[in-house]
C-alpha cells in the first residue's frame, strides 16, 4: 500500500510502501520515458511536414492560383493526419475551406489522392461510404525526395481539376513529389 506525506515549500516528495522501499525514482523514470522519450522516438522515426514546408506548399499554391486568376482554400496535413497549415484565399466561402480540410484528411487517412478515391468508389461497392473518403479531386499525397509519404494537401474553391493543379504546383514549389517513384 502506498502512502503520501505532505511537504513544505521546496521539498521533494516521495512515495513509499509500508516497508519503506522508495519507488518514486523508478516510477518517475517510467513516467518520463512514457511522456517524453516514447513520443519523440515515434516522431523521429517518421518524416513529416514541418510548418515551414507547409507554408512553402501554400505559397506555391497561391502563386499558381493568382497566375490563373483563381481563389482556393488550401489545407496541409502531416504524415500523422494532423493539420499543419490552412489558408482560405480571399473570395471563398467558409464551406470551401471545410472541403479543402476534408480532402486533406481523406488523403492523410488513405495515402492516395481523392481522384483515385473517386475511381476506387466506382470499382469497389461501398468504398464511397467508408470513413474519410472524398470522391472529388483536389486532395493529393506528398512524398519526400526519399520517396517516403510525409503528408497531404487538400485544395478546394475551383473546378476539381484546377484544385488538383493548384495542389500539385504547391507540392512541386516546395521541392517535394506528388507520387512515388517507379520501382525499377
Amino acid at each position: 500500500m502506498l502512502t503520501r506525506r505532505r511537504l513544505g515549500a521546496g521539498q521533494v516528495g516521495s512515495l513509499r510502501d509500508i516497508g519503506g522501499v522508495k519507488r518514486e525514482e523508478t516510477m518517475l523514470r517510467r513516467l518520463m520515458v512514457a511522456l517524453f522519450v516514447a513520443p519523440t522516438l515515434s516522431v523521429a522515426a517518421t518524416a513529416s511536414i514541418t510548418a515551414d514546408v507547409a507554408l512553402q506548399i501554400i505559397d506555391g499554391c497561391v502563386a499558381h492560383a493568382k497566375g490563373k486568376g483563381q481563389s482556393h482554400a488550401i489545407a496541409v496535413y502531416d504524415a500523422g493526419g494532423h493539420p499543419v497549415a490552412l489558408l482560405r484565399m480571399d473570395g471563398n466561402q467558409p464551406g470551401v475551406t471545410e472541403f479543402a480540410v476534408q480532402k486533406a484528411e481523406a488523403v492523410a487517412s488513405w495515402h492516395f489522392s481523392t481522384a483515385e478515391m473517386a475511381a476506387s468508389a466506382k470499382r469497389t461497392p461501398g468504398f464511397a461510404s467508408a470513413p474519410h473518403v472524398v470522391t472529388v479531386a483536389g486532395g493529393i499525397p506528398i512524398y519526400s525526395s526519399e520517396d517516403q509519404y510525409i503528408g497531404a494537401v487538400g485544395v478546394s474553391g475551383e473546378a476539381p481539376e484546377d484544385d488538383t493543379a493548384c495542389a500539385e504546383a504547391g507540392v512541386k514549389a516546395a521541392g517535394l513529389s506528388i507520387s512515388r517513384k517507379a520501382k525499377g
